[in-house]
């Protein structure tokens, strides 16, 4: 009998390390396939789920922004140009982002938020790849290797994420909403945001550090909220219902309170400083306050080995890098169609070499009196 076997010094080093890949990867290893084998996938299949889920939201998020670009480039060069709104293409983008982002919100009943929240670097090499592909383009070496070095990240992150199971009750949302964890976190973020906001609005600070960074801490309150609903809504649905809880409703509403004003306050950093520097700085902050939050209130990396933090951190500090690359220099580009042809324009003349330039977006309208 297999109990009854003699355990050698082979056996024993087996076992050991046997117990390191558990400390080092994402589930543990099946018999003889590595961190990918069927056992691995048995194991984490509801993880897995959750990141299928997050990846196709982004991946939707991506053919939506560039559904919105084209349906803005197309408006620009019409001869009568109408209301971005009227637009069917441009509603059919935004259609799509509320797919994508219900797939986002779903994903976070189903894995950790130190899992979910990194993947938002899908959205942005995804939309690199369809801009070059459909809007024509150009594809920079930079952007080969930021790709690269996103999705090695996003590898790393998926196997050296934290392998914990949870359901999410309006119980343990409820002892964790109290614990004195969370509520000097609490403290401390309301303190930094208040400090902020001072500078911002009664100082005039409009540094993109300052907007960032008030983004960033509401949204940990976000990705909190958002679990708790999410995975509230999750347990109700497989075991005992949550939504008669007011501790549900309490999180729906910090949920919906604090995307509000991080729409309101990105919206103001898009408007003072370019897309490609807002994007890059806005994925980093997101997801470092995210990590720390899933961390603080639902104790995501406890009894978490030191190698596996260390890898989960490279794979972030990777997927940041391939970001940036993606994003960078990446609005000072124009189309190759930039110019509206003159005869489309009225009440011009050929006789003055005066030009008048007008930047929307990407594109430069340029009009010869």
């Amino acid at each position: 009998m297999a109990a009854l076997a003699p355990r050698g010094p082979g056996a024993a080093a087996s076992a050991a390390l046997d117990e390191l890949s558990r400390n080092l990867t994402y589930g543990a290893l099946g018999a003889g396939n590595g961190s990918l084998s069927g056992a691995w996938y048995r194991r984490n299949q509801i993880h897995l789920f959750g990141v299928l889920l997050a990846i196709l939201g982004n991946l939707v998020i991506s053919v939506s922004l560039n559904i919105q670009k084209y349906s803005h480039l197309q408006l620009v060069h019409q001869e009568h140009p109408r209301p971005y709104f009227k637009s069917v293409l441009w509603w059919s983008g935004v259609i799509l982002m509320a797919v994508g982002e219900t797939g986002n919100f779903a994903a976070y009943g189903f894995a950790p938020i130190t899992l979910i929240a990194p993947l938002g670097c899908v959205s942005v090499t995804g939309s690199a790849i369809i801009s070059v592909m459909f809007l024509k383009e150009n594809l920079r070496a930079s952007d080969l290797l930021g790709m690269t070095l996103a999705f090695a990240g996003t590898y790393l992150l998926v196997n050296f994420a934290p392998n914990i199971t949870q359901d999410i009750s309006a119980r343990t949302v409820q002892y964790s909403f109290v614990g004195w964890q969370f509520m000097t976190y609490g403290i401390l973020e309301i303190l930094i945001f208040c400090i902020l906001l001072y500078f911002h609005k009664r100082k005039g600070m409009k540094h993109i550090v300052i907007l960032l960074t008030l983004v960033a801490l509401l949204a940990s309150l976000t990705v909190i909220s958002v679990k708790a609903v999410s995975g509230m809504i999750a347990f109700s649905v497989t075991d005992k219902m949550q939504l008669t809880y007011p501790i549900f409703y309490i999180m729906f509403i910090i949920m919906i309170a604090s995307c509000v004003f991080q729409v309101k306050l990105l919206n103001q950093a898009t408007k003072l400083y370019n897309t490609a520097t807002v994007v890059p700085i806005n994925h980093t902050f997101f997801t470092i306050s995210a990590i720390i939050a899933g961390i603080i209130f639902y104790k995501e990396f406890l009894g978490a080995a030191f190698l596996t933090i260390f890898i989960y951190l490279f794979g972030c500090f990777l997927s940041f890098l391939g970001v940036v690359l993606v994003t960078r220099n990446r609005g000072k580009e124009h189309l190759p169609q930039s110019y509206i042809d003159i005869g489309h324009v009225p009440d011009r003349t050929l006789g003055r070499e005066v030009w008048r330039e007008t930047n929307t977006g990407q594109n430069t309208a340029r009009f010869k009196r």
